[in-house]
């Protein structure tokens, strides 16, 4: 039986257990460690979305990708992954608006065989470190 027929016969869990599972297995960064990994060659990926950054602004040297295609990006075993995101050896910190959905894509990603963690806070922390942002 495979884990998604077992877990819906189970008791039912909640986002909030879900994160927090997700969240078990990360080493989180706050920005001033997120940013400094990015100075030694850490790959730092925003995940919010166009409207968000185009509000909020961006972080110089982010790469964006969206997070409706995240896992085909990062993938290494997927034929639209992108190069450099999806290298195995690649330390990949996902940036959301607040650190929810990096989060649990962090955990996604990991699956793959890929290092990856997330900026707690988000891109709201960023900001609040006085951390580079352009508009």
């Amino acid at each position: 039986m495979g884990t998604a027929s077992a877990r819906a016969a189970g008791p039912p869990t909640s986002v909030a257990q879900i994160l927090a599972d997700a969240r078990a297995g990360l080493q989180r960064l706050r920005p001033e460690q997120a940013h400094a990994a990015m100075e030694v060659g850490a790959l730092l990926v925003d995940i919010r979305s166009d409207s968000q950054r185009e509000r909020e602004g961006l972080i110089p040297g982010a790469r964006f990708v969206p997070r409706n295609v995240l896992e085909w990006r990062l993938d290494p075993a997927c034929p639209h992954h992108d190069y450099e995101l999806g290298r195995r050896e690649a330390r990949i910190v996902l940036l959301c608006d607040e650190g929810y959905q990096s989060s649990l894509a962090a955990a996604t990603v990991r699956s793959f065989g890929v290092s990856a963690t997330d900026v707690i806070g988000g891109f709201r922390a960023w900001r609040a470190a006085g951390l580079p942002v352009e508009r």
